[in-house]
């Protein structure tokens, strides 16, 4: 462990050596507004939601460092926070950043609200992943040979809300995550990471694929999640995959809109056990249960200079029992400024 920190430690010292020059100190500020409507066509049933309510601040403090504060003041009701760093890069090759941030594991779970494909995560962006923890991480990037972008990090493992300063953990949380060919229309990725919240360590593979093709663009995922040896589960590891395709058409001719965008997207995956951290003293094992679903619709783009999505969708749910009660058909509305 010791060994590993001092790396961390030497890695962080080399990165303050050569200064970028940056002269832009102006502070920017953005944010994300979702509001959504949703109909269960199983139950009949409706529902209203302010899905986000984003807004973040970010700059550069010096020629070498720059910051990032995000809050969300209706995750589904609730205010968070949730991206606080800051970062420090002197080459364009490496950079180095400490707070809270995502952790670098899986594309879907890596994208912003304003980047999704269809209203709801995918089950491999929310039920499998949504890792956002409080630590460390290294940027490398390579774009000469073969093209890379590698990032590694350490984090407390217990997410957000877990910052109590009496709180010392034996048991971190290990992530890296590489991406080949970044900058081609075809990219791998590949990620891991090992979490131990409380008496089961829990690790993630994942392998990833994205392709683009002028107006097409294609992506899968399969995950695999191994548990120690005291599982809750009926078997020794969870599995998720995704396969999803988005199809840009241009609409030059009518007024207000650039494109419309047919989405089709399918997912599953199998009994997930994870932990739900409300705080350092409360750690609740959770389990979330094997589905399919299936996800088609459109996303209608509007003019710029911001952007300005609807998108319209169709869940289509598959329970092990038969049942389709999560079933439901979505409007929702995206504003990024």
């Amino acid at each position: 462990m010791i060994k590993k920190l001092n790396i961390f430690l030497l890695l962080s010292i080399n990165i303050i050596v050569t200064a970028q020059e940056k002269t832009d100190y102006i502070p920017e500020i953005d944010g994300t507004i979702r509001g959504k409507y949703e109909y269960f066509t199983e139950l009949d049933e409706h529902r209203f939601q302010i899905r986000n309510a984003r807004f973040s601040v970010r700059g550069n403090i010096s020629s070498i460092a720059a910051y990032k504060a995000e809050i969300d003041l209706s995750d589904e009701g609730r205010t968070r926070m949730l991206d606080a760093f800051v970062k420090l890069q002197t080459v364009d090759w490496c950079s180095f950043t400490i707070g809270q941030q995502k952790v670098p594991f899986s594309t879907d779970n890596l994208r912003s609200p304003y980047q999704y494909f269809f209203a709801n995560r995918s089950f491999m962006g929310k039920q499998l992943t949504n890792l956002r923890d409080v630590g460390v991480s290294f940027n490398f990037l390579n774009k000469k040979s073969i093209p890379f972008d590698l990032t590694l990090g350490i984090y407390n493992g217990l997410g957000l809300y877990t910052q109590d300063k009496t709180l010392k953990l034996n048991e971190l949380s290990y992530a890296v995550r590489v991406i080949l060919f970044p900058d081609k229309p075809v990219q791998l990725s590949l990620n891991a990471n090992t979490i131990n919240p409380d008496s089961i360590r829990m690790t993630y593979y994942n392998a990833g694929l994205r392709f683009e093709y002028q107006q097409f663009h294609f992506e899968t995922e399969y995950l695999i999640k191994t548990y120690g040896e005291n599982n809750l589960l009926d078997r020794e590891f969870t599995t998720g995959y995704l396969m999803m395709a988005k199809y840009d058409i241009m609409t030059p001719k009518i007024e207000h809109i650039t494109k419309i965008s047919p989405v089709l997207r399918y997912e599953g995956m199998s009994n997930n056990l994870k932990y739900e951290v409300q705080n350092s003293t409360s750690i609740v094992p959770k389990m979330d249960t094997a589905r399919n679903r299936i996800t088609g619709g459109l996303i209608i783009s509007l003019n710029k200079p911001f952007i300005n999505d609807i998108r319209l969708n169709y869940e289509r749910y598959f329970w092990k029992d038969g049942t389709h009660t999560d079933s439901k058909f979505v409007a929702e509305f995206v504003v990024k400024f």
